[in-house]
């Protein structure tokens, strides 16, 4: 398959329940390749909710989709995630619980997460030469939506605003929901999911992921966390 993007994910274990059902709530499998039908949670339009984060997969974002720079390959890609995930250990956290970020509704890690944020961090910095600069029209657009002076030296510099000091590690669940309609998504996700989450949480391997012309994201192939 070629693919228009790449991108560095925290990808659950596609055998843990708890990530079968997330995938099942997003309705997309990014191991298989393959569209998933959704849970029946209480009435709610799973389908609709979900729209926005579907293509994405169930994932966390390590380094941000990137097009590859002229003269790199997805082989020397593969070479460079292997070299680094063998130079990382583990991370080990409390934890995972459900936040609201703004209007959407997230897994968000609880315990230290130093380790986790360096880990992030590596994945920018250390892969940062396979990315292709951003547009002109990209980075208006991410200017647009307002940003920090930390915030907008970040998209400078590595094409992504949310990156080092404004890293914030989630596993998105949701679109953006008006307000009323947050309550009931919580409680249906707090019913079926949050008893399913791992403790403590811990995160084994990266995931090189590639983004499909269609705009759904899959996976490429996991590297073992190993230093």
């Amino acid at each position: 398959m070629t693919f228009t993007r790449y991108a560095i994910y925290y990808a659950p274990p596609a055998d843990a329940e708890w990530s079968r059902f997330g995938a099942s709530w997003l309705g997309w499998d990014m191991e298989t390749g393959r569209e998933l039908p959704h849970p029946d949670t209480s009435g709610l339009d799973v389908a609709a909710i979900t729209d926005v984060p579907r293509k994405y997969g169930l994932h966390a974002t390590l380094k941000p989709p990137m097009r590859l720079a002229e003269g790199q390959t997805q082989a020397a890609l593969e070479d460079a995630c292997a070299a680094l995930a063998a130079a990382q250990k583990a991370v080990t956290l409390d934890g995972l619980h459900l936040a609201r970020l703004g209007r959407f509704l997230a897994l968000r890690p609880t315990g230290d997460q130093t380790a986790l944020n360096a880990l992030a961090a590596a994945c920018v910095t250390e892969l940062d030469a396979f990315r292709a600069p951003a547009s002109q029209a990209e980075l208006e657009r991410r200017r647009a939506a307002g940003l920090t002076p930390e915030q907008n030296e970040n998209l400078t510099l590595w094409g992504y605003p949310y990156v080092l000091d404004q890293f914030r590690f989630h596993i998105t669940l949701t679109g953006k929901l008006p307000k009323p309609e947050l309550p009931a998504v919580e409680a249906a996700l707090e019913e079926h999911l949050i008893p399913l989450l791992p403790a403590p949480f811990v995160i084994r391997d990266l995931a090189l992921m590639g983004e499909a012309p269609d705009g759904r994201f899959h996976l490429i192939h996991r590297y073992a966390l190993s230093g």
